[in-house]
């Protein structure tokens, strides 16, 4: 697998120049903290969109399912890009030193 530069993952970082362990840590968390903000979006979305199917059907069926499955797919990476996390910061405190 190859190894994705953090300046891929950080664009908003100035390139060439060198950064804090710190501030990589507050562009993480930013990212991190945007990504939960879009999640929470689609979820939002499919549950209205739903809600509207259901009361008038004034959406299509179709854009109904797309948006559930957008939403359901979204959290599903959520939770195992979490879990990956769990398990690296279990593997690193399992280190010895």
């Amino acid at each position: 697998m190859p190894i994705t530069p953090v300046s891929l993952l950080l664009p908003n970082l100035p390139a060439g120049e060198r950064t804090t362990a710190a501030e990589l840590g507050e562009s993480f968390a930013q990212l991190l903290r945007e990504q939960v903000h879009r999640l929470n979006a689609l979820q939002q979305r499919a549950d209205v969109m739903a809600q509207s199917y259901i009361v008038d059907k004034s959406v299509n069926v179709h854009q109904v399912m797309l948006a559930l499955e957008e939403a359901s797919l979204s959290l599903q990476l959520a939770v195992q890009v979490r879990n990956k996390v769990v398990e690296a910061y279990q593997e690193i405190a399992r280190m010895q030193l």
